[in-house]
């Protein structure tokens, strides 16, 4: 008879052991707990830790209350410019209502990454391609607005969505790239053109300033000669500027009129007959008496060379 005890006393302590360790459950931190009992479900929502349920009869589902970060496949649509592109987005969203993410919605993480690919489709068509490489903001909050106004029935709730790259064609990238360096190109011709023109303007007035000091314009000659010398080259090319010139011509003249002689042109026919007497004159032997009278005949008028008779003729007959 005690045996008999006994052993059902060691039977039920296993049964309930067997039934201890089936109806058991522990729920993580971050999870929460969904029962079904014979398919209704439970009011109550179990929080973490150590839980009971009714083995066989209970079902109990767990839930993930985690940020979920899913990737949005690249997407290939037409901005409303006509231009071609490929952008792709990451999606950051939660679970806040267990029940209703198990009910309403066979998979919840799949009907979110649909609406997530047909919210960025929708996005690319209504956009421009210089808001979707600008104003990704702006595109991001729409794209919020467009997946979290469904996923709220889903017990699911957008963190955010963001846009991460935006593919363009190769002959896109290259009118972009052509784009650019004109603007900038343009930008540098604007600005060499204003440092001209206050150049121009700073050497006008430094012009001003020279033209009434004379002077200063040799020493800034004087501190170019210095500053191509610093270079140590072999050969120095000195310009030498026109009022100079100028200033040396006005010295000769003056010179030339303190001393009282005036330079006037001979005529041709004079020159003829005086230099062919005189290089027959030289090229025969000098005498002392000729001499004498080529002095005396200097007051007189010079003779006139006959070319007819090839001699020439006294000025007095």
């Amino acid at each position: 008879m005690v045996e008999e005890l006994v052993a059902a006393g060691v039977t039920l302590v296993s049964a309930g052991a067997v039934y201890a360790m089936a109806a058991a459950r522990v729920v993580k931190q971050y999870e929460r707990g969904v029962v079904f009992r014979l398919g209704r479900l439970r009011p109550d929502v179990r929080g973490p830790g150590f839980t009971m349920i009714v083995p066989g009869v209970d079902k109990l589902r767990k839930v993930n209350m985690q940020i979920v970060t899913m990737p949005v496949p690249a997407q290939e649509g037409i901005t409303r410019d006509n231009v071609t592109v490929r952008v792709d987005a990451v999606v950051y969203f939660k679970v806040t209502g267990p029940a209703e993410a198990i009910v309403r919605v066979e998979d919840y993480r799949f009907a979110v990454s649909q609406m997530a690919q047909t919210s960025l489709r929708s996005i690319i068509g209504k956009s421009e391609l210089d808001d979707l490489l600008s104003d990704r903001e702006k595109l991001n909050q729409g794209l919020e607005l467009m997946i979290d106004s469904p996923a709220v029935e889903w017990g699911v709730t957008i963190d955010r969505v963001e846009i991460k790259d935006v593919s363009l064609p190769e002959t896109m990238k290259r009118s972009m790239a052509r784009q650019a360096e004109a603007d900038r190109e343009r930008r540098a011709r604007v600005i060499n053109a204003d440092a001209e023109l206050q150049a121009s303007k700073k050497l006008a007035e430094a012009a001003k300033e020279m033209s009434e000091q004379p002077a200063a314009l040799q020493l800034r000659l004087l501190q170019t000669v210095v500053a191509v010398a610093a270079e140590k080259n072999s050969t120095l090319v000195l310009p030498f500027p026109v009022e100079l010139l100028r200033f040396l011509e006005k010295a000769q003249q003056g010179v030339g009129g303190g001393s009282g002689v005036v330079q006037q042109p001979v005529p041709q026919p004079v020159q003829q007959s005086v230099s062919q007497p005189v290089q027959q004159s030289v090229s025969q032997p000098v005498e002392q008496p000729v001499q004498q009278s080529v002095q005396e005949q200097l007051p007189s008028p010079p003779p006139r060379w006959d070319a007819a008779s090839g001699g020439s003729v006294s000025g007095q007959d």
